[in-house]
Formats: structure tokens, sequence, C-alpha cells
């Protein structure tokens, strides 16, 4: 049964428990490609890069490139109530939480995908 996460890195002790890890990073860099912000992680990279390396991309799309931010997190179908949720007061936290989210849809399609 499907158990969400509650961190991020509860969430990477999962995908490597399930060794889906590698599922994960691909599927990531699969839906950053559809919406043409393209970010291309290694598969080789070690899980606290591999968040680091979409926390950068977030706060760099959240500062720049807003547009593209909001059409990201609707290709990744990232639950428009949980975005609502979350204190834009502090971007560096926003970006961080906006990443656990994201990396949560993400490794939810593996997990489902995987099983079923």
């Amino acid at each position: 049964m499907y158990e969400s996460p509650v961190s991020i890195e509860d969430l990477i002790n999962q995908a490597e428990e399930d060794h889906l890890y590698f599922k994960l990073i691909e599927q990531t860099n699969k839906d950053f490609a559809l919406a043409n912000e393209a970010i291309d992680i290694p598969l080789d990279v070690f899980p606290f890069q591999f968040k680091e390396l979409v926390h950068e991309k977030i706060i760099k799309l959240i500062n720049y490139k807003f547009a593209e931010y909001l059409n990201l997190l609707y290709i990744i179908d990232v639950s428009e109530e949980e975005i609502k949720k979350l204190d834009g007061s502090d971007i560096i936290q926003l970006s961080e939480q906006v990443t656990f989210l994201i990396l949560k849809r993400e490794w939810q399609k593996v997990w489902f995908r995987n099983k079923y």
C-alpha cells in the first residue's frame, strides 16, 4: 500500500528500498523536459545532490520564470490545494517545500506505475 512520505529523506529512502530511485530520477527528468525546463539529472547522482539540483531549478524558476514554474507544476500535477497552503514570504523555504511536493508527486507516479 502506498504511504505518502513525510519528508524528502523519507521519500528517497522509500525509493531506494523499493529499488526505484533511478526511476524517480528518470520521471523527474521526463516531466521537467515536458515542461520545456530540462534539468538533466544524471542517474548516478547522490540523493542529497538530486534534491539540491531540483531545489536550485525551482528557485530559479520562481525568481526568473514564474509562468514556466506554474506550467511545470501543472505538467507534474502537483496539488493546487497543497501549493496554496504554503507560505510564500520566504522564497528559500517556499522553494524547499515546493521541491518536496514535486518529488512526492513524481514518487507517487513511479510507485503506482511499478505496482500496477
